[in-house]
């Protein structure tokens, strides 16, 4: 009803008598609903907000500017619980009651205008009608407590008892369903159940007979497990496959083809997971395992507990982690990170936690899961599961589920017991003597009274000590009292045997409380006694179990009644005393009734009177559950960002739409503009109801939090940011900084105190000041044991023990020392710190390396090794096998000290005398030695230039492998530091295998041109073994470096020449539609080529015409010499062109006929094989030679091509033969000049950037090892270097092998949905779907099509020849503007394209001898050939060079100075071969002989020129050859 009211400051004077009473709020709220009305009942909200000042306000009718200053401020703290959104100045509010109350007066009782009614939604079953709206109470902050409520005041302690909720009951639809109704997958899983509860009944056909998104909200121990049980089914189910009748059931699921995460809050629930699920899914052969360990994990093995391999992830389809973990998880695109490409089912327990500083992770992994549903068009079911909460629907709608399907909420009237909730406040100071005391007194009243009336009792404390303390504690009042004996349990019948049982334990105080009815239990109690304390507990043989909350997560034991004992418990995360959780309490409430044989519980909560209000609210759902993702934006954002999912300030926006920020956002504005300004301290957002109803989408305040939070990691370095683009770019310290976990603040820090030379002090110091130890604080109690350490520890700890960073750096020590810790907190904080430690110290030392400091990466990699082996770097190494103390002990004190390889070369009996025991002890010592990993390094110099040297390095493994101590791979660092140790010049991680003997690694290093350095140190570093380390020097003494080339041929200024200059009208014809004029290279080598008889050598950038000239330079017989067959195929095809219009015969010639008469001109295409058996064939009597020979792709000389052309001018010395060498531009042709016997005016070299086509240059360097994780990556970029040139341009992608293609064509085409929003990928808009659905029909690869049809083609030379030249047409005609070809396709690809993309420049080699795969380097002629496809005539072409980032300047620098070719002559078997056979068949009968032969070879030139390549002196030709003579005839003597 509307009450009017004629004389609104009568009313006003009436509210002011009603505020001015004593009565609490709650008890006048209702009287002032009845004055102002139900229509504006928000100011009801408004004035008891601001109940005290306004009393004042309207009596005096004004407030003083001192009182104006502190309501304003009283009126900011209301702002965070959304309680006020008006202004609460007196005056205001005097003004709109006045409004308000005429406006009552004047408006009708009854309008006739119907209101619209609540919605009202099928699955939210509550016994409150508010709670069915799903938003705050008329309140406007908080719902009412429960009908029945009371509140009790008593000297001690204050007492609100809250009744058991009113049960709702059954709706007509409703029934329990029956487990033998079930089909038989579901049934064999509910062993033991009759039929399902009720709330699992009513969620039954949602959770097991569809997919949608669930949201159960319902209290503790209603069954939310098993519900989420019936949707692991549900995807067991949708796997299965056909069977026989008589095959087991589990055969029918195909295991490999799905996941499914279940995140639990907490590694104890995690463990009672996985223990439950597993035991229940055995039968059908799912593996259940727990994955929770904040460590790093290696490829190879776990360096923590509960971590799992790539092998065990592979093998498991339910994993059970933590939102921590799993956000570390999500971050990996591989190893860890390839569940999340198998993902079908996400369920995320406890999700109220979005409320507690826990919470930004949750929103974190659940927007990450949301966004690759997106991205990858895959269906990933999310499941949340909760303990009651107000706003569900904003949660419903974060998790994107269906509140008309998927939202399901039951209040506390579906708790199987119903609960009694006491909720005590004890007065006195928190911490004071008489609140102690207090507690104690009203935990024994309590208890007592309980015990009275026949219950049993646990009660909850939060460490260890406590529990015995407690129950001392009931055990002193009750005696003091009289009341003992209410607690004896000597008439149990089993008294007396559970008496005989305990006996035999060790632990006095268990013994001495039993005898008295109590118990103690706690996880540091053997489990034997933890075993005997619950059987006794069950067995109702013990009345009171003083317990920590342990026994509430772990173990199912319940009592009737719960009392929790103070709620401050020491959180070694955050170095002090904190709040006991909701969480915790919901958990612990959990256990209080026993279903089946009590029909109700009773929960107690002891806490201090300060707290009573907050857990009073949170326990009863009275609070709005808020975001806190604003608090660790900046580190999520940076995980983004550096996973590759957000580039730009726009997809950061997008991103932010899928947290729960975003949805409270809209909901509370105001909340979150103060939160931000807190958050920033200087920047305010200012958010207000009216920004969210002119901006409904908050896009720009969504703008300004991504800006803001990408401007603070831009100033930590941990990205690149450009501030008009709003484009982010990930770095380094970045990429880092999401791998291991580590905090925007923490980089801020490191970038201080890091410095390229660190002792070992200096690097814990700096570890230590991590703000992830920001908590760990000094207590004054712990300061002696602290400074007892700190004498024993090896390294200075700097600040001492008066620091934080000084406990840290001690409790580090102390941990890797193994020095026992006796004070509970200082354990607890010393487990917290190694933990954290090694993750930390392992992201420092890839700082360390990816800035290339030696010294301290190799500092930093003994810090990691020592805190994950607890082991220091100058103790004995074979402490890391599992040996027996007295075999350690006696090598620590034998007289000499010996290396691991050392005593691996010693016999068992002389190791077992050497540790003075027997050679048993000898041998398991000895094996210990020969299976630690220890490697044998050699070096060879290979300068590639006047400033650049090449290192081959070769790695031998030198110990006895060992799966079990091994695994599958060793991983280890290698890297060259210069002789000073103080940067590292180049680096790898490389992985031994068992197959693997031996890797060969290469290294480019540049060398100064006018004091080279002494030399160069190679380390190896084991990645895991403490004291696994090599190092190799390499002596530059005597190198000696080529001379700088001066051959380079200056590009012209010149006037083009016209297609006339032929001279011949049936060429000009011939090529009148590909030449209009010479450009500008042909104009300069025109005269040489076509207008002499010299021999001529052409170096010139890809694709600018050389081998035009090279077509036209040929008359006569001709000789086109190619170095494979696909390049012979390609130029028969050319030649073919032409020939008929002038007369030539074209053939691919080999062996005998090569040289055979000829009637008419010829030109005779052959590759070096095919010449080297022509010329060895030793009979040239009446061999017809060429009068032109021209060697094309002169770049690829191998082996085969060098000795062939060395033999054939051998052959025709004496014969007017003239030679033309083309090549692409070289770094130094004057020896291949000498060689073809060019004179130095007819060598035309130019360099790369001579070319006349415009050709952009990009590069974009990864510092992921080569992997899956490294294309994922890469596939962004890959795309938006795709969209960055005009929209009709067509691309060549380039990936490593022929597996890549699908992958990458997959990634890019995701990535393009996501971008343009449309399914057709990357097919354009003028191609219409009949034309490519008639090409995708000629396909007779069916797989291709999916691709084609969205514009993205596939050419390998796997594929048929009908479609790679289907694909090739489509490619030609822009209706498939993407083409991905394998490296090995680039020789063989016709086509040209506007953007070049390769994507990595390293590859797997499979060794033919089975030693494993080796991981190679693109050859410089591979990737200059891929360059070439993006040079064209008529328009720009970009070519995006995507490489490790130690490569990039080998690549920049040839690419733009031009390649170095060196003989392959020596390196090869071919050379070796044919030596021996010219021995043996007496062609070369001397030494003489043989230096004659290899004077015509490029190698002789190359000796000379660059020795120290050859692993030669320098010497003149005669000189060198002889020694390459003598090499050669040691295998034929």
């Amino acid at each position: 009803m509307i009450v009017t009211h004629s004389k609104p400051k009568e009313v006003l004077e009436h509210i002011h008598s009603v505020l001015s009473t004593t009565l609490p709020d709650d008890a006048i709220s209702g009287e002032l609903v009845d004055l102002v009305g139900f229509d504006d009942i928000e100011i009801v909200a408004e004035l008891l907000a601001s109940r005290s000042y306004l009393v004042n306000a309207v009596s005096s009718d004004r407030l003083s500017l001192k009182d104006k200053r502190t309501f304003e401020g009283s009126t900011l703290e209301k702002a965070e619980t959304g309680a006020v959104n008006a202004s609460l100045a007196p005056q205001d509010v005097r003004r709109r009651l006045e409004e308000t109350l005429r406006a009552n007066a004047s408006r009708p009782l009854f309008t006739g205008v119907a209101q619209e009614a609540p919605e009202v939604l099928p699955h939210v079953y509550s016994s409150s009608s508010m709670m069915q709206s799903g938003s705050l109470s008329q309140f406007g902050s908080k719902y009412a407590l429960p009908l029945g409520t009371t509140r009790h005041d008593y000297e001690e302690y204050e007492e609100v008892i809250i009744p058991p909720a009113r049960v709702i009951p059954p709706r007509k639809s409703e029934r329990l369903i029956l487990v033998n109704e079930l089909d038989e997958l579901a049934r064999g899983s509910f062993p033991g159940y009759s039929s399902l509860n009720r709330i699992q009944s009513i969620i039954y056909s949602t959770a097991y007979e569809s997919n949608e998104n669930i949201l159960v909200c319902a209290p503790t121990g209603a069954g939310k497990t098993d519900v989420a049980m019936l949707t692991i089914l549900r995807v067991l189910n949708q796997h299965r496959s056909p069977i026989s009748p008589s095959s087991p059931l589990h055969a029918s699921i195909d295991r490999n083809a799905f996941q499914i995460i279940y995140v639990a809050p907490m590694k104890a629930l995690a463990s009672e997971i996985v223990r439950k699920l597993g035991k229940r899914l055995k039968w059908l052969s799912i593996q259940v395992k727990e994955l929770t360990g904040m460590g790093i994990l290696s490829d190879t093995r776990t360096t923590c507990d509960m971590q799992l391999t790539k092998s065990e992830i592979a093998e498991t389809q339910v994993i059970v982690t933590t939102p921590e973990k799993w956000d570390v998880v999500t971050r990996k695109p591989t190893g860890e990170g390839e569940l999340a490409s198998k993902l079908k089912l996400l369920i995320i327990d406890e999700v109220h936690l979005l409320n507690e500083e826990r919470g930004a992770v949750i929103e974190t992994i659940v927007a990450r899961t949301l966004r690759q549903v997106e991205s990858s068009q895959s269906v990933i079911r999310i499941v949340g599961l909760s303990a009651t909460l107000p706003n569900y629907l904003d949660v419903a709608e974060f998790l994107n589920v269906s509140r008309y399907k998927g939202l399901f909420f039951f209040d506390s009237s579906f708790r199987p017991i119903p609960l009694e909730q006491h909720f005590i406040g004890v007065r006195g100071k928190p911490g004071s003597a008489r609140s102690k005391t207090n507690l104690d007194r009203v935990t024994y009243e309590k208890v007592s009274e309980l015990v009275r009336q026949g219950h049993q009792v646990m009660v909850f404390v939060h460490a260890r000590k406590e529990t015995v303390k407690a129950a001392q504690a009931l055990k002193d009042a009750a005696t003091i009292d009289g009341t003992l004996e209410d607690y004896n349990c000597e008439e149990h019948p089993q008294w007396t045997f559970f008496r005989r049982s305990i006996g035999d334990s060790r632990n006095k105080e268990m013994k001495q409380l039993f005898d008295l009815g109590f118990g103690i239990h706690h996880a540091g109690m053997l489990r034997s006694d933890r075993n005997m304390m619950e059987r006794m507990f069950e067995a109702r043989a013990i009345k009171v179990l003083c317990c920590t909350s342990t026994l509430a997560w772990g173990v199912n034991l319940p009592a009737h009644a719960v009392v929790i004992k103070g709620t401050q418990l020491y959180d070694s995360a955050k170095g002090s005393f904190v709040d006991l959780s909701v969480l915790d309490v919901l958990q612990v409430f959990g256990r209080a009734g026993r279903p089946g044989l009590e029909t109700s519980g009773e929960g107690y909560i002891c806490t201090t009177d300060d707290k009573l209000a907050h857990y009073l609210d949170a326990i009863t759902s009275q609070n709005p559950i808020e975001s806190r993702f604003i608090s660790g934006i900046e580190n999520a954002l940076n995980a983004e960002i550096a996973l590759g999912t957000v580039t730009n300030a726009d997809e950061g926006v997008q991103w932010l739409g899928y947290t729960y920020l975003y949805v409270r956002m809209q909901k509370n504005p105001f909340l979150y503009g103060y939160l931000v300004f807190i958050t920033q301290l200087t920047l305010h957002l200012g958010m207000s109801r009216d920004d969210v109803a002119e901006d409904p989408l908050l896009g720009q305040k969504r703008n300004f939090l991504i800006m803001t939070a990408a401007r603070r990691l831009a100033s930590a370095r941990m990205i690149n940011l450009a501030e008009k683009t709003g484009v982010f770019s990930i770095t380094d310290l970045g990429r880092i900084a999401a791998k291991y976990y580590i905090r925007h603040a923490s980089i801020e820090v490191f970038n201080k105190e890091f410095k390229p030379k660190m002792t070992e002090a200096d690097a814990l110091s700096m570890l230590s000041m991590s703000t992830e130890f920001d908590q760990i604080q000094v207590r004054e109690s712990e300061v002696k044991e602290l400074e007892l350490l700190m004498k024993k520890i090896p390294c200075a700890v700097r600040g001492g023990t008066d620091t934080s960073q000084g406990k840290v750096n001690i409790l580090l020590q102390s941990y890797i020392s193994r020095f026992p810790v006796e004070d509970f907190a200082l354990v607890s904080d010393t487990a917290y710190a190694a933990q954290n430690g090694g993750r930390i110290a392992r992201a420092l030392l890839d700082i360390g390396i990816s800035r290339k400091w030696a010294s301290v990466a190799t500092v930093l990699m003994g810090i990691t090794k020592a805190i994950e082996k607890r082991l220091w770097p100058f103790d004995e190494p074979l402490r890391q096998f599992d040996l027996k103390a007295e075999i350690i002990y006696g090598l620590e004190n034998s007289r000499e000290e010996y290396s691991p390889a050392e005593l691996a070369s010693m016999t068992s009996v002389e190791l077992g005398n050497l540790v003075r025991l027997n050679e048993r002890h000898g041998q398991a010592l000895r094996n210990a030695a020969r299976q630690f990993p220890t490697v044998t390094m050699t070096s060879s110099l290979r300068p590639l230039g006047s400033n650049v040297l090449k290192i081959a390095v070769s790695v031998t493994r030198d110990f006895d492998w060992n799966t079990k101590v091994h695994d599958s791979g060793e991983p280890f660092w290698l890297w060259v530091e210069d002789h000073e140790g103080i940067e590292i010049l180049q680096f790898a991680h490389l992985l031994l295998r068992q197959s693997t003997n031996t890797l060969d690694v290469n290294f480019m290093v540049s060398i100064p041109t006018d004091i080279p350095p002494p030399y160069f140190t190679v380390r190896f570093v084991s990645d895991r073994w403490m004291g696994a380390e090599d190092e190799h020097h390499v002596s530059l003494d005597g190198l000696i470096m080529p001379a700088p080339s001066h051959s380079h041929t200056p590009r012209l200024d010149l006037p083009f020449l016209p297609r006339s200059s032929l001279c011949l009208p049936v060429l000009e014809d011939l090529y009148s539609a590909r030449l209009h004029d010479f450009n500008a290279i042909q104009t300069q080598v025109f005269w040489s080529l076509i207008s002499t008889s010299m021999n001529v050598l052409v170096s010139a950038p890809v694709s600018s015409g050389k081998s035009l000239m090279g077509h036209l330079a040929i008359w006569s017989l001709v000789l086109f010499i190619v170095p494979n067959r696909t390049l012979a195929g390609q130029s028969l095809l050319d030649f073919r062109a032409i020939s008929n219009a002038l007369n030539v015969t074209v053939e691919l010639s080999a062996g005998e006929g090569l040289f055979s008469p000829y009637r008419t001109n010829t030109i005779r295409v052959v590759t070096p094989s095919g010449l080297l058996e022509a010329v060895d064939q030793r009979n040239f009597r009446h061999a017809n030679y060429p009068s032109l020979v021209v060697c094309d792709n002169l770049e690829q000389l191998d082996a085969a091509y060098e000795l062939s052309i060395s033999l054939l001018q051998h052959i025709t010395q004496n014969n007017p033969t003239r030679y033309v060498g083309l090549s692409t531009s070289l770094n130094d042709p004057t020896d291949i000049a000498s060689w073809l016997g060019v004179d130095p005016a007819a060598l035309h070299s130019f360099r790369p950037t001579d070319r006349d086509q415009s050709l952009t240059i990009m590069y974009q360097t990864f510092t992921i090892p080569h992997s899956a994780a490294l294309f994922k990556s890469m596939s962004k970029p890959a795309y938006m270097a795709i969209k960055s040139v005009p929209s009709r341009e067509s691309a060549i992608i380039f990936v490593p092998s022929r597996g890549h293609c699908r992958t990458v064509a997959q990634e890019l085409i995701t990535q393009c949905v996501l971008n343009m929003e449309t399914e057709t990928g990357f097919l354009p808009t003028f191609v219409p779907p009949r034309y490519v659905e008639a090409f995708s029909a000629r396909l007779q690869d069916s797989t291709l099509v999916d691709f084609v049809t969205r514009g993205v083609g596939i050419f390998h030379s796997g594929m048929s020849k009908a479609d790679r030249n289907l694909v090739l047409e489509l490619f030609a005609e822009g209706v498939v503007p993407v083409l991905l070809a394998p490296r090995d396709a680039c020789w063989m690809l016709p086509v040209r394209a506007g953007v070049v993309v390769v994507m990595g420049t390293q590859y797997i080699h499979l060794e033919k001898d089975g030693s494993g795969p080796q991981l190679r380097d693109y050859s410089l002629v591979d990737v200059v050939q891929m360059q070439s496809r993006a040079v064209r005539h008529d328009a720009p072409g970009h070519f995006f060079l995507f490489c490790q980032a130690e490569a990039r300047d080998t690549f920049s620098k040839f690419l733009a100075e031009g390649l170095p070719l060196e003989s392959e002559l020596l390196d090869s078997s071919l050379f070796e071969k044919w030596y021996k056979e010219r021995r043996r068949d007496g062609s070369i009968r001397s030494k003489q002989d043989a230096v004659q032969a290899l004077s015509f070879t490029l190698l002789a030139r190359r000796l000379v020129s660059n020795p120290v390549y050859y692993d030669m002196e320098a010497g003149s030709q005669n000189e060198v050859l002889s020694r390459i003579v003598d090499r050669l005839e040691e295998p034929v003597l």
